[in-house]
Formats: C-alpha cells, structure tokens, sequence
C-alpha cells in the first residue's frame, strides 16, 4: 500500500513537471529541442531508418503492397505467432502477412534489414474526393548507415520484383483467344477473349522421360531470369519453342505445364481469325508480357511449305510473294484448297516471331506446334525464331511410370512381378502408344479399384498394337 502511495506521488510530480515545462517552452520550442535532439541521436547512431506508408497523400504507395507481400515469402514469416492472412481478388493463394506492430528480420547481400509494421490511430479526414482511413499503418525499414546505398538501390527493386513475381504466380492464368482479327470493333470489343485458365497440368504430371523435362524446366527458369543478359546483348526478351511429334503425345500438356510453371497467360492464336499481316502485327502489339503466344498445328493453319517444293513445282499456293523473301499462304487447309480471303505471308508470320514487332514486348514465349515438321518451312524453325525444338514421342517406360503413379497411384516396382515388369519394358517401344492411349486404357479401370487388372489390360492394348504393327 505504501508502494502505491509513492508511485501516485511520483506520477503526480511527473505530471506536475510536465505541465510547468508546457507552460515555460512554447510548442514551437519542444519541437525545435526535439528536433535537435534526433538529429544528435542520428549522429552517433549506425542505423537509418526509412517509413514506407501505405497511403502516400492520397494515392496507394506500391512499395507498400510489394513489401507486404514480399515479407509474406520470407522463411521467417512463419515463425511468428500472430500473422494477419490475405486472399486478393482473382488469387486462389493465401499469404501471409505480419500483425499489428510485428517485426521480421531480413538478409539481402549480407546487409541486415529488419522490418517493423507499425498500426496508428488517426482521426478521419474527410477530404473532397476520399475518406482516410482511420488507421496509418506503415512499415519502418531500418538498416545500418553503411548499407544505405545498397538498399536504395539494389534491395528496394529486388522487393518490387520479387513482388510481381508472387502477385503473378498467386494470380490465377488466363486463356486468351482472338476471334475479331486484329482490330477493336465499332462495339469496342477487344480482339483478345479471355477465360480463366485452370489446366491442372503441370511437369509432375507430364509423361515424358524425366532429363527431357529437367531440360526444359531449366531452360525456362534461365529465361525467366535472364532480363539483364538479354538487355546486355541486345536481343529481345523472348524464346521460341516447337513442339512437334505424332497426335497425342501430350503438346498441349506441355504448353499448360509451361504456363504454371512460369505462371504466365496463354494467348492461344487462331491464325484462321486473322486476314491480314497488319491485323497480325496489331493482335501482337495487344498482348501482355510474361506470356506465353501459341500457334497450334502450325501446318495446318497455314499454308507454309518449304521454299525448296515450291521451287520444285510441288504443292499449289495461290497467294502472292510477300516482301523480304516472304512466300505468300493461305490461312485454312494444309494442302491450301480451302481457300479463304487472307493474305498473311510467312513473312508476315516472321516478322511477328523474329521482326521488329516482336519487340513490342517483353518476356514473351512463342510456342508452335506441329504433327509434321518436315512441313515447315526451315526459316520458321531456325534459331532465333524456334530455339528449342521439343520432339514430343511415344509413350517410353519413364513415361508409363508416370501415368501409372497419376491414374492408378501405383508405381511399377509395386507389381511384385519381374515377368511383367520385364514384358511391359519390352513392349512400350514396340506398341508406339501415345501418353492419350495409355491415359484411355488407365481411365477405364481406375473406378474399378483393381490396379492389377489395369496393368494386365495395359498390357494387352499394347500386344495388340505390335500385331497390329507387324500385319498380323
């Protein structure tokens, strides 16, 4: 009792000096001593401290939503035990996010930044176009004075990267089509429709032999973070991929594994849409970046032979010569027999790919399709326009695993049977079945719940396709 006496005392003398020292320096005063006071503290501190508010003025500070969500893909983040949870509009990922007046510790270059987010009570001001909020909420950055540069410059455009990076992967895809050439319609209509792209494929689930994917995996990753290269040569931000091999073999699995793995859009181009090189030039100029432009049986969608049958006399095209070595194709049949109005050149079709309107963009991925390669023209697949050629083959053992382990959740070492297992090995290469014939036979009898029946009708699809190949 007699400790609260005293600390009543004390607080009332505290209160009491306080009042004297309002009365004796004005407000102008305190502030300019306050001021003082900081500036000496700066001096003989090491730290520098920076405040990134999520309302600059009146205007959203972007920096504010990217360390926010920055913050959110740190290990540390998880180790808190009590962080605030988001979901953004068209996201079907949750993130992380730290708690009122929560703090976190960051590593970049070997510089420490340690983070604090920081919850203020405000009184509301009603301006003329816009209601504050009621709370300033904000983060406080502080980092040692030796390390201020760096986070000037290098860390602060890591964050906004790394920030886009996880609003795009966070963002569920889009599908896009054309289906109105390349110009707006008097309605205002947009030449690209999009739906929302939810493939469930990705490379886990492709059948296809495992250093195959490893290779094209690491191919993507090295473009995806490849800007500083490509600027310092000189080239476009862009790559282009073939995919070619019979039907079935699981081409347009591939371009959706593509697209979640880097998680960019698809633009699927319909070649039979477009009538003219300039509404080609136009659709191009209306895509995004980070994306991924496909151009599906390319052999059949126009007529592009190669220049040495036509110089042979070989196959009929009744379009014109285009400019810089550009034979003119007509958009529909591969044998150019229907014929329609358009008059898209394989130069048209070149410079959309390879020209000076392929930059109109940036980390970008043409993907061309085909069942016949020896069909296209060699200036269509030389490097620089195709990069990498993916021949998409039959099904091969590594393949078979896979889809056993998707459709009947089995791997083959589990058939306890070396006969078998030897047979199966012996006969994928011959049968020369697509992954969308084994995926058929699989799906059949997965309701059954008889995983070994399954595998001995697999089995028995396969014998029948090397009868079938040998004319018995």
């Amino acid at each position: 009792m007699e400790f609260l006496t005293h600390l009543a005392s004390l607080m009332g003398v505290f209160a009491f000096c306080q009042a004297v020292l309002h009365t004796i320096f004005p407000a102008e005063l305190r502030f300019a001593l306050l001021k003082l006071f900081n500036r000496v503290f700066n001096c003989f501190s090491s730290y520098c401290y920076f405040d990134i508010t999520e309302i600059d003025g009146v205007n959203t500070n972007e920096l504010y939503n990217a360390v926010q969500l920055y913050l959110s893909s740190s290990p540390s983040i998880t180790s808190g035990t009590r962080l605030s949870l988001t979901r953004a509009l068209n996201s079907s990922a949750v993130t992380f996010g730290l708690s009122n007046n929560d703090r976190l510790v960051d590593e970049f270059r070997g510089a420490t930044a340690f983070w604090e987010h920081f919850v203020v009570q405000r009184q509301s001001q009603t301006l003329s176009w816009r209601l504050l909020p009621e709370e300033k909420r904000g983060f406080t950055l502080r980092v040692k004075k030796k390390h201020k540069s760096l986070i000037l410059d290098s860390y602060l455009n890591h964050i906004m990267t790394k920030a886009e990076d996880i609003r795009r992967m966070n963002q569920d895809r889009l599908l896009y089509t054309n289906s109105r050439g390349g110009s707006i319609d008097s309605r205002g209509h947009h030449p690209w429709e999009c739906v929302p792209f939810k493939h469930p494929s990705t490379f886990d689930t492709l059948a296809m032999d495992p250093p195959k994917k490893a290779e094209i995996m690491s191919d993507l990753r090295d473009f995806a973070t490849a800007q500083s290269f490509y600027q310092k040569t000189g080239r476009a931000w862009k790559r282009g991929y073939l995919l070619y091999g019979p039907p079935g073999t699981g081409k347009s699995s591939m371009i959706a594994a593509m697209s979640n793995f880097l998680g960019y859009d698809v633009y699927d181009l319909e070649l039979s849409e477009v009538s003219t090189n300039s509404e080609l030039r136009k659709l191009l100029m209306k895509t995004t970046s980070k994306s991924i432009i496909v151009i599906e049986d390319i052999d059949c969608s126009i007529n592009l032979g190669s220049r040495r049958k036509r110089s042979m006399g070989i196959g009929r095209f009744e379009s014109g010569f285009g400019n810089a070595g550009g034979f003119g194709g007509n958009v529909g049949g591969g044998g150019g027999g229907n014929s329609t109005n358009s008059t898209i050149t394989l130069s048209g079709l070149l410079n959309f790919t390879d020209g000076l309107w392929s930059c109109c963009g940036s980390e970008r991925i043409f993907v061309f399709t085909t069942n016949h390669i020896d069909k296209l023209d060699p200036a269509l697949l030389r490097s620089g326009r195709m990069d990498m050629h993916i021949f998409m083959s039959y099904c091969s053992v590594a393949a078979l695993e896979i889809l056993l382990r998707n459709y009947l959740g089995m791997e083959m070492s589990e058939l306890d049977d070396e006969e078998l297992v030897s047979e199966i090995e012996g006969l994928v290469d011959k049968a020369e079945m697509t992954p969308a014939d084994v995926s058929e036979v699989l799906i059949k009898n997965r309701r059954r719940g008889d995983k070994r029946r399954a595998v001995a009708e697999l089995v028995e699809a396969m014998r029948g396709r090397v009868e079938k190949g040998k004319g018995v």
